[in-house]
């Protein structure tokens, strides 16, 4: 049981019976279809718990995404505009973005993971009880049903989700595959992942109103979350964020990769498609890469399997929710293309909804006019309590869209064998150190010093200086249910299940001089094509301390061919200068952090202390900043 203490174990000895209760005959006869005795469990449970009036059984046909987004509609979570498939969608002033603190993963006894928010999992589970008690009392409960990967692949995963909000229903259609049929086809022998969640007594704005009591519960034993006292989508909607610890978890009990990384497809000679996923934490270039790539199976996320001694990647998703502040027509044409197309679905999160009814967003060309916004009604020059401007459109508002609207998707999006993967990347904001692509030596060298190493540059408005470098190891601690040293481990085992694993690249796209970055936005291609011929062994490269750089050649042909432009020598050098001291202190500041971590593999450290080697090594010879001409090529 789920809820020990609020309902006896003999009222869930006929859940159908129960069910028959919130259910009308359709409904109920929706999941008789389903034969899996202890879904109709989970159900029932949740059902006796938060007392809803009734219960919706979304089986994905289109009768019943319309019958949803016509509630989320109804109950105000969602906002018609001038264009009947865009709807816009108001979390509140106080319920913006995800709630780290509250986000809590719960271990048995209470057991602390370094880096990790944990909670005792016995006291977890009778808070959240106690807060998920009545708390549907005269709404309507939705259950949905939902494929995390492609259909008939053993890549995937499954997912139930169990919501108050029509908003996260009709998110959840908008971003995976409704897997309703397959639940039916696959009965009781079907594992699930299952989210509960509830936004709670909501206000007169229709926003949660008891937000200090907003809780997210990850629960690693039951396979399950419980969210309650909150709307925004980043803690509601199941299979996003919260269903990639369980992933994550899943994959570190049965040896593979859950990742939060995109999936593309870089093309090269012959018109082949070498695929390569990259991890980005946010403000560091994932999404724009993403979209600059030759093919886009996924943008966010990526499940990794070795198949045969051969990595495989699926995207659990088919849908983004993206961050729109600053999209323009200029800078992400396709992106832009799709959210101002009439007929493309589309749900806006905290923008500028205008009388006239249209939306406006930060970048979005013309000036934003009276209308409603996340913080209630909104004018121009407006101001809060403390006398500062209220922005029209919040930094975090977003958009979910089908990720199937993009010229550029991969045709393989819904293979389910996945996609062979090239290589890995992972990317940060250093102004001062990483060059703008570096290859590793091999994987674990990558895995240590790119992947466990990520750094990202703070910004100014986060701490009032900027260069402050803060570690996010694979660009996932905010996601991880378990210790980077565990994740690390992981990651060393994965390999020896692969005939030829993956190359690891590392990229940085915010090197600076004299406070002017070195690369163009447009640049990223090249590095992307330099990588793809790597895989194939078609480019040289420059063997460094710290790992493979291009030549200066090579880079120039791709740059000429790619983006028809030239590529100067002096540039070159600039920015694959090895600067030494940057390199060395970021190892000192890295492996600090870890030397905390009991699991961290032996190996870590030594693969560190090897690089440290070799760069005070070249700093003996040729001090603290080496012009890549001053090595060899490989």
């Amino acid at each position: 049981m789920r809820f020990p203490g609020l309902i006896e174990k003999e009222s869930l000895e006929d859940p159908l019976r129960l069910l028959a209760t919130f259910c009308s005959e359709e409904h109920l006869d929706r999941l008789k279809e389903i034969k899996n005795p202890r879904l109709w469990r989970d159900i029932a449970e949740v059902a006796l718990v938060a007392r809803p009036a009734s219960i919706y059984v979304n089986t994905g046909s289109d009768e019943d995404k319309d019958y949803i987004r016509k509630r989320a509609l109804e109950n105000r979570e969602e906002y018609p505009t001038v264009h009947p498939m865009h709807t816009v969608h108001f979390d509140g002033p106080k319920d913006l973005a995800r709630d780290k603190g509250n986000t809590r993963i719960l271990y048995p006894g209470g057991r602390q993971v370094p880096l990790i928010n944990t909670f005792d999992r016995d006291a977890g589970l009778t808070e959240i009880g106690k807060l998920l008690s009545g708390v549907m009392s005269g709404k309507e409960m939705f259950v949905s049903f939902y494929l995390y990967g492609p259909r008939y692949s053993k890549l995937s995963l499954y997912g139930v989700q169990i919501t108050d909000s029509a908003y996260v229903a009709h998110s959840e259609e908008i971003l995976y595959r409704n897997g309703y049929w397959d639940f039916v086809e696959k009965g009781e022998e079907l594992e699930y992942m299952l989210f509960i969640h509830s936004a709670g007594e909501r206000d007169e704005n229709g926003w949660s109103k008891n937000v200090e009591n907003r809780r997210i519960f990850i629960d690693l034993e039951g396979n399950s979350v419980y969210s309650v006292n909150t709307q925004y989508a980043g803690n509601t909607v199941g299979l996003k964020k919260l269903a990639l610890r369980l992933a994550v978890y899943k994959g570190y009990r049965e040896g593979w990769l859950a990742e939060h990384m995109f999936i593309v497809g870089v093309k090269g000679r012959g018109g082949r498609i070498s695929y390569f996923t990259g991890a980005y934490p946010a403000g560091c270039g994932k999404t724009s890469t993403a979209m600059i790539a030759d093919t886009v199976v996924g943008d966010d996320l990526a499940i990794i399997h070795a198949v045969n001694g051969e990595a495989r990647a699926v995207n659990p998703e088919v849908g983004m929710f993206g961050i729109i502040d600053d999209v323009n027509p200029r800078d992400d044409p396709e992106i832009y293309s799709i959210l101002v197309n009439p007929s493309a679905e589309v749900i806006f999160s905290n923008v500028l909804l205008m009388e006239d009814g249209n939306i406006w967003w930060r970048g979005k060309p013309g000036e934003p006019k009276k209308g409603i916004n996340y913080a209630g009604e909104w004018w121009p020059g407006k101001k809060d309590e403390n006398g500062k401007e209220i922005l029209p459109s919040h930094p975090n508002a977003r958009f979910t869209v089908s990720i199937r609207h993009l010229s550029k998707l991969d045709p393989r999006i819904d293979d389910p064998e996945g996609v062979p993967v090239s290589g890995f990347i992972f990317g940060g904001r250093d102004p001062s150190t990483l060059p703008p692509v570096l290859e590793a030596f091999d994987w674990k060298h990558g895995i240590v010093t790119m992947g466990a190493s990520l750094e990202s540059e703070r910004t100014a408005a986060v701490l009032g200086q900027v260069g402050v470098m803060e570690l996010n190891p694979y660009a996932i601690l905010d996601f991880l249910p378990i210790s980077v040293g565990a994740f690390t481990a992981l990651h060393f085992e994965f390999e020896k299940k692969l005939a030829r694993p993956p190359k690891i690249f590392s990229v940085n796209y915010f090197l600076r001089e004299d406070g002017k970055f070195l690369a163009e936005k447009r640049d990223k291609i090249a590095w992307l094509k330099w990588m793809e011929q790597r895989v194939h062994g078609e480019a040289q490269a420059i063997e460094t301390p710290v790992g493979y750089i291009p030549t200066y050649e090579d880079l120039r042909e791709i740059f000429a061919r790619e983006l028809g432009k030239e590529f100067k020598e002096d540039l070159y050098e600039k920015m694959f200068t090895i600067r030494v001291k940057g390199f060395l202190e970021k190892i000192e500041r890295v492996t600090k952090i870890y030397s905390t971590i009991p699991d961290t593999p032996r190996e870590f450290f030594e693969i560190m202390d090897k690089q440290t080697q070799r760069l005070k090594a070249l700093e003996a010879m040729h001090g603290q900043k080496v012009s890549p001409f001053k090595f060899d090529k490989k």
